[in-house]
């Protein structure tokens, strides 16, 4: 007779088994599952009032809600990235002619500094103009390379990322269908208190509708705002720098004046004093403060996490994971304070956060 030891351990290590060989199967479209579970958790609440709408036809109201989502979403983000990809050629095809040339700005620049600061670089061995200048010829070189091989790995990918589309529809159509049935199923399968399970899911779920409401939405409307006074001041390649600028305000204490700042130093180096002060204007009381009236509306204060928690997750994220990172950092950040927190307090026999009326996470 097998002992029922021997039997659990394998068990036990057949579930292990098959369930890396199940991730790994994912990995491909880690991408697609990971926006698939995003978005079915932020469109949620939509398809719960379109259930009730729909006199709780399941099918139809996933089918509503993924059409209200390729319009609220996908629509504006096609048509963003038709005109991103004329930008970028533009403004490579630019700094290739050398039309665009980013040496001759910094020469302008350097040439209307006072002497005090030109002595201040001298301390930290940046006086010496023409190192600077051929540092920043071949830096403008690799980075119009750089653009040019991503854009032509973005054509060469084209199949992979239409597959992966089309996967997330999918996931994500399921997830608005049958997420209840799947959310309960994963509570009773893991070997958790209940109240514990019910605490880690609804902070994987509250952090990952707060990153991508919060975050995505500030990112945008800083994007646009940047781009929109780019465009104002005769800045080429706008629509370029508005997208870069939004991908910087993804990082906390970082943000869009990477970008503007530079611009604006130019713009009152040249000579320019109405257009640059402007565009300080627009940076720092309009781009500046959105981040601080925006984001607690839309992401709460009960859900964030301190700055430089949220600034290292972010960019350790985005180190490892690319552009997924900005939701996978803070989400197993926001997981690590929280199952220390309970363990903490079940080692000081406090209450558990979680209780069983908490709401599931679909």
């Amino acid at each position: 007779m097998i002992s029922p030891q021997l039997q659990r351990g394998f068990f036990l290590f057949l579930l292990a088994a098959v369930s890396v060989a199940f991730f790994w199967i994912l990995l491909p479209f880690a991408g697609a599952v990971l926006w698939g579970v995003a978005l079915a958790i932020l469109f949620n609440p939509l398809y719960k009032w379109l259930l009730v709408k729909m006199g709780k036809r399941r099918t139809l109201a996933a089918l509503a809600t993924l059409a209200i989502c390729l319009v609220i979403v996908f629509l504006p983000l096609s048509m963003i990235a038709a005109s991103l990809v004329q930008d970028v050629a533009t403004v490579t095809q630019r700094l290739r002619s050398g039309e665009l040339n980013f040496v001759t700005y910094f020469q302008q620049i350097a040439g209307a500094l006072p002497r005090p600061v030109l002595n201040l670089m001298d301390r930290f061995g940046l006086g010496n103009l023409e190192s600077l200048l051929t540092k920043l010829s071949a830096g403008a070189a690799q980075g119009s390379q750089m653009i040019a091989q991503q854009a032509l790995s973005i054509g060469q990918n084209t199949f992979d990322f239409v597959v992966s589309f089309f996967v997330m529809l999918y996931l994500l159509f399921f997830l608005l269908r049958d997420g209840a049935d799947l959310s309960k199923t994963i509570r009773e399968a893991l070997p958790l208190a209940r109240p514990h399970t019910h605490y880690l899911l609804n902070k994987f779920t509250t952090v990952i509708r707060a990153t991508v409401k919060g975050n995505v939405v500030v990112a945008a409307v800083q994007g646009t705002i940047g781009g929109l006074a780019f465009w104002m001041l005769g800045v080429q390649g706008a629509l370029l720098w508005g997208v870069v600028m939004a991908f910087l305000s993804l990082l906390p204490a970082v943000g869009a004046a990477l970008i503007w700042g530079p611009v604006a130093i130019y713009l009152l180096a040249s000579g320019a004093l109405a257009k640059g002060l402007g565009l300080v204007f627009v940076g720092v009381f309009v781009i500046g403060l959105i981040d601080n009236i925006l984001r607690p509306l839309l992401v709460g204060k009960d859900t964030q996490m301190p700055d430089y928690v949220v600034l290292i997750s972010t960019i350790g994220g985005m180190a490892l994971f690319g552009i997924n990172g900005f939701v996978i950092g803070p989400v197993i950040a926001a997981l690590f304070m929280a199952a220390w927190s309970l363990f903490v307090d079940s080692n000081n026999g406090s209450a558990v956060h979680g209780s069983k009326d908490s709401a599931p996470p679909f």
